[in-house]
């Protein structure tokens, strides 16, 4: 190995990176890597690291490996980087506007949730009925919640 370009096993940038070898593989099947052969071994390089340090950080942010891969082909053609900058920008920007709608999304759920857990407590509080235990975790009233919640339509 030299200290211009490091070469690395499987074993070794697995390690280094903190994932399994059979992640390495599976970014390999996928065409995202190309690791060279030395004998049986396969040997990773620097430019290897490199690239599934951005394939991990992708999917990290929640893309596909389709993007991922498209934005690395992009890395090869375009010495400058301005259509790989220009695809990522449109590719962010993309995500952003998908986690928008998904946070928008659950926030409207959670306030429904929130809204029919009060009308149930009222309900059960104007018949005098005794209310069932819920999860132990704090609602947005404050009240804290008891763990051993039953299931809806079973008897005790």
């Amino acid at each position: 190995m030299s200290q211009r370009d490091p070469l690395y096993t499987v074993t070794q940038l697995s390690a280094e990176l903190g994932i399994t070898v059979r992640t390495l593989h599976f970014y390999e099947a996928q065409g995202l890597l190309s690791p060279r052969r030395a004998g049986n071994t396969r040997v990773y390089s620097q430019r290897d690291r490199a690239r599934m340090i951005i394939i991990l950080r992708g999917k990290r942010l929640g893309f596909s490996i389709k993007e991922i891969k498209e934005y690395l082909e992009l890395y090869d053609i375009d010495p400058a980087h301005g259509q790989q900058t220009s695809a990522l920008l449109k590719a962010v920007q993309n995500r952003i506007r998908k986690l928008e709608e998904q946070r928008n999304a659950l926030e409207q759920t959670m306030t429904e949730l929130r809204n029919l857990e009060l009308q149930c407590e009222d309900s059960l509080k104007a018949t005098g009925a005794p209310s069932a235990p819920a999860p132990n975790t704090k609602s947005n009233t404050g009240r804290t919640k008891n763990a051993a919640a039953k299931p809806i339509g079973r008897s005790p």
